[in-house]
C-alpha cells in the first residue's frame, strides 16, 4: 500500500491513509508533485558538464574549418593556378576585412537580406496554404500532389527566362523565382508531416468531436511539426540559392550577387571569394540560430531529445 507524501499540496495527510482513498483531482496533484521531483535533479547540470557539451559541439566545426583552410593553402602552394587567379587564404581574408571595414558587406547584406526575407515570407504563406489543402483533401492531393514535387525538382535557374519575360529585369522577377524555389519544399514538408501523424491522435480528435478545421489546427499541424521544420529548412536553402542566382542575372542594386558579378568582371578573385565566404557564413548562421534552434525546440516538445 503506497502512503502519501505529507507535502503534497491540496491533500491533507490526516484525512486519507493511502492513495486508494484519493479523489481524482487529488491524484493529479500527487502525480504532478512526483513529476516535479523526478525532473528536478536532471535540470541541475554542473557547469563543467555544460562546458564539455559546448566544447564537443564546437571543436568539430573548428577542425573542419582548419582542414579546409589547410587544403586551400596547399592547393595554392602547389601552383595549380597562379595566385592572381586563386589567391591564398590570407589574401582573401585581408580583402574580406577591407570590404567589412568600408561597409560594402553590410550594405550588400541589407539589400540581399530584405529580398530573402520578403521572398521567403511569401513562400511560407503559399507553402502552408497549399500544403494544408493537399493534406486535408484527397481531391486536391490527386490534382496537384505530384505537381508540387515536380516543381520542387526544377532548378531555380530554369524559371528566370519566364520571370524576366513576365516581370522584366525587376525585383518582382527575383521574388517570383525565390517563391517558386521555396514554396514547394515547405508544402511538401507539411504534407509529409501530416501523412506521418499517429492515427491514434486522429481518432482521439474525432472522438472529441473536432471538425475538420479543428483537427487540422489542433491535431495534425502539431503532430506534423518535426517534418514541417525540415521542410522550412529545405525551403530556406532553396530560397537562398534562388536569390543568389537571381542577383547574378538581374543586376539591381549593391547586393551580394551584384558584388560577385562585379568582382568577376574586374578580375578581383580575392573580392569574389570573399563574397562567397560571406554567402556561406550567412547560410551557416541562419541554419544554426534559426532553424537549428527551432528544430531542437520542436524535438524537445515531442520528447525526442533531452534538455
Amino acid at each position: 500500500m503506497l502512503e502519501l507524501d505529507r507535502n503534497v499540496p491540496g491533500v491533507k495527510r490526516s484525512e486519507v491513509a493511502d492513495v486508494s482513498d484519493l479523489a481524482p483531482e487529488e491524484l493529479l496533484a500527487v502525480d504532478s508533485r512526483l513529476d516535479d521531483r523526478s525532473e528536478a535533479p536532471a535540470s541541475r547540470k554542473p557547469s563543467g558538464q555544460r562546458g564539455r557539451r559546448v566544447w564537443l559541439a564546437v571543436w568539430p566545426k573548428v577542425a573542419a574549418v582548419a582542414i579546409a583552410l589547410g587544403l586551400w593553402q596547399l592547393v595554392v602552394l602547389s601552383g595549380w593556378r597562379p595566385e592572381y587567379v586563386l589567391p591564398a587564404p590570407a589574401t582573401v581574408f585581408e580583402r574580406l576585412g577591407e570590404l567589412i571595414a568600408d561597409g560594402t558587406v553590410s550594405e550588400a547584406l541589407k539589400v540581399t537580406g530584405e529580398r530573402a526575407l520578403y521572398g521567403y515570407a511569401a513562400a511560407l504563406v503559399i507553402g502552408v496554404v497549399l500544403g494544408s489543402l493537399v493534406a486535408s483533401s484527397k481531391i486536391v492531393r490527386s490534382a496537384v500532389g505530384s505537381l508540387i514535387t515536380g516543381l520542387q525538382t526544377m532548378p531555380s535557374i530554369a524559371w528566370f527566362p519566364l520571370a524576366i519575360l513576365l516581370f522584366q529585369l525587376s525585383e518582382q522577377a527575383i521574388t517570383f523565382v525565390v517563391v517558386l524555389g521555396a514554396a514547394p519544399s515547405i508544402a511538401n514538408g507539411l504534407i509529409t508531416g501530416v501523412d506521418h501523424a499517429p492515427p491514434l491522435l486522429l481518432r482521439a480528435g474525432q472522438m472529441m468531436g473536432a471538425n475538420p478545421w479543428q483537427r487540422l489546427r489542433h491535431v495534425l499541424l502539431p503532430a506534423a511539426m518535426p517534418n514541417f521544420v525540415g521542410g522550412l529548412k529545405q525551403g530556406w536553402a532553396f530560397a537562398w540559392r534562388s536569390l543568389m542566382a537571381g542577383e547574378l542575372i538581374v543586376i539591381l542594386g549593391p547586393s551580394v550577387g551584384f558584388l560577385l558579378q562585379q568582382y568577376r568582371n574586374l578580375a578581383d578573385p580575392a573580392g569574389l571569394i570573399a563574397m562567397m565566404i560571406v554567402i556561406l557564413v550567412v547560410g551557416i548562421i541562419v541554419d544554426v540560430l534559426v532553424f537549428g534552434a527551432l528544430d531542437k525546440l520542436v524535438r524537445r516538445r515531442h520528447g525526442l531529445i533531452e534538455d
